[in-house]
């Protein structure tokens, strides 16, 4: 697997008999519209959210390693009262957030920051956060060997974190980590990730270089398709930044600036 087509064909059903449609130099369609990201009146949705609206896209997004339970409790608070999607915390507050927030979503980081961690070590991190109360779990992906070319590996650690997600009825995020990635990287991983079961791609940890950008989640919902739920975090601050992504493809939105998004 040394090429976009390549890749494509072994790890998706693809018609090696259709043209590509985007006039791209795939030689076959991809059939995930790869290059109608370039198109920059591109939008996934005929109508955005108002600013009280967007609240049901937004993990509400605490990830700090000093948080305090007092914190947690009051991300919990403001998720319940403004009707966020998740409240998304690191494993070690899983627990305490469930208590908090009873029924709603809670969401676990898995192998984060960096990705680096063990297949193995993601997989028990990921059943014991689910054992805690999480339902929804985003596990960054193992960058280095995306950058190596360790498709297969990566192809296994997703599924297997993506089957253990769902027989206990939760939900798998892929973290990209897309400011290490250049575009062919991006590409697979999505392609990887949507072979795997994973059920969203996500762009950013918010701790490294840069967060997400409008042309990285035009680029994911393309390839994913309506398959997927595509996850912009990373560097989302304010109503408008938000509404770009989703405008691009975006239908969940990490962020720990939550309130000032909403206009609480």
């Amino acid at each position: 697997m040394n090429n976009i087509k390549s890749i494509a064909l072994e790890l998706w059903p693809l018609d090696e008999k259709l043209n590509s449609s985007c006039n791209g130099a795939h030689q076959v369609c991809l059939q995930c519209a790869v290059c109608g990201y370039k198109n920059k009146s591109y939008s996934l949705v005929d109508e955005l959210p108002t600013q009280q609206g967007l609240a049901k896209y937004i993990d509400h997004t605490n990830l700090k390693p000093d948080a305090t339970n007092v914190e947690i409790i009051r991300l919990c608070q403001e998720a319940r009262t403004y009707d966020f999607a998740s409240v998304c915390v690191n494993p070690y507050n899983v627990k305490l957030a469930k208590r908090e927030m009873d029924r709603r979503t809670v969401c676990s980081v898995i192998g984060f920051p960096l990705g680096a961690n063990l297949a193995h070590t993601k997989l028990e991190e990921t059943k014991l956060a689910l054992k805690q109360g999480a339902t929804e779990c985003d596990m960054v992906l193992n960058i280095a060997e995306l950058k190596e070319q360790g498709y297969n590996y990566i192809l296994t650690e997703i599924e297997k974190i993506a089957e253990l997600c769902h027989e206990n009825g939760a939900k798998l995020k892929v973290i990209l980590e897309t400011c290490l990635l250049n575009e062919r990287d991006k590409i697979v991983a999505c392609l990887i990730a949507k072979k795997a079961g994973a059920d969203f791609v996500k762009t950013s940890t918010g701790f490294s270089k840069s967060g997400a950008t409008v042309e990285d989640i035009m680029l994911m919902r393309t390839v994913v398709g309506d398959y997927m739920g595509v996850k912009a975090s990373g560097g989302i601050r304010d109503t408008d930044k938000a509404l770009q992504m989703i405008a691009a493809g975006a239908n969940r939105i990490g962020a720990s600036a939550s309130l000032a998004i909403i206009g609480a």
